[in-house]
């Protein structure tokens, strides 16, 4: 069994990992001890919990929305500050936001009737798009070009889909190429389908089939392909992405190329 070497072990937060260490198209590699990704931070064990300490985090980056937030707040470690930057504030609530009702109210069979691969696609495409995406994910890139607020642990809930793409757009403007960022992109499914093994569990013990939830607790290569794809055809490039999508100057870009990047 290959070990992937991205993993943090944490005892506070599921799905933890560093970016750090991936090949560039030019030969370099990505910096490491820069930027981290996990699962949301809403245990109390995260304040005393040594392996976060010992990442030195300084700034921690809640892509989540209000109504995951509240119920669920981040704890943060010592010395980081908290940046909430919501990704999807301006995106109406599908399936994904009902879930909760459907499962409290016992109707899983209404699954069925729901295209939740679908919604998933336009998720995708609105985390390129969407003006609240756009703006936070500016908002992300220039917090880990600032030197005072690098290292950076930025999370969603789950910590695959809007922190996913955040990845993916660190990994492409340290040089990595869509391969290496799709790589990443897959390699939190065994950690998210862990974290929803009882979710699924509990729908199969009410009747329903776990099959038709899949594509909402899993990331597939087609929704990163469906970001990419959007990408390429609003802005051209993913250079025009962060020029023109997210508003970056040439300078914030070369920043943040030299910044995620080691040449060692």
């Amino acid at each position: 069994m290959t070990v992937d070497p991205h993993i943090l072990q944490s005892p506070a937060v599921t799905n933890l990992r560093d970016l750090g260490g991936r090949a560039t198209a030019d030969g370099g590699r990505v910096a490491t001890g820069v930027a981290y990704r996990s699962a949301e931070l809403s245990d109390a064990s995260v304040l005393t919990d040594a392996a976060l300490a010992d990442l030195g985090i300084r700034t921690v980056v809640d892509l989540r929305t209000d109504a995951e937030r509240d119920p669920r707040p981040d704890q943060v470690p010592a010395g980081a500050q908290l940046l909430v930057l919501d990704a999807l504030a301006d995106l109406p609530g599908g399936a994904a936001a009902q879930l909760p009702t459907l499962l409290a109210g016992g109707d899983v069979h209404v699954l069925a009737d729901l295209d939740l691969a679908g919604e998933m696609l336009t998720v995708y495409r609105r985390l390129v798009v969407g003006e609240a995406a756009r703006t936070a994910y500016a908002a992300f890139a220039r917090t880990v070009v600032d030197p005072e607020r690098t290292p950076v642990l930025f999370h969603c809930t789950a910590g695959k889909d809007r922190t996913g793409w955040a990845a993916t757009i660190l990994l492409l403007a340290a040089g990595v190429d869509e391969a290496g960022a799709l790589e990443e992109f897959l390699a939190v499914n065994p950690a998210v389908r862990a974290t929803f093994a009882p979710l699924l569990q509990q729908l199969a013990a009410m009747g329903g089939d776990p099959e038709l939830l899949r594509p909402l607790l899993e990331v597939r290569a087609e929704y990163l392909q469906a970001a990419l794809s959007t990408l390429h055809e609003e802005f051209g490039s993913f250079q025009g992405y962060l020029t023109d999508g997210l508003g970056l100057s040439t300078i914030e870009v070369e920043t943040l190329r030299r910044t995620l990047r080691t040449d060692g």
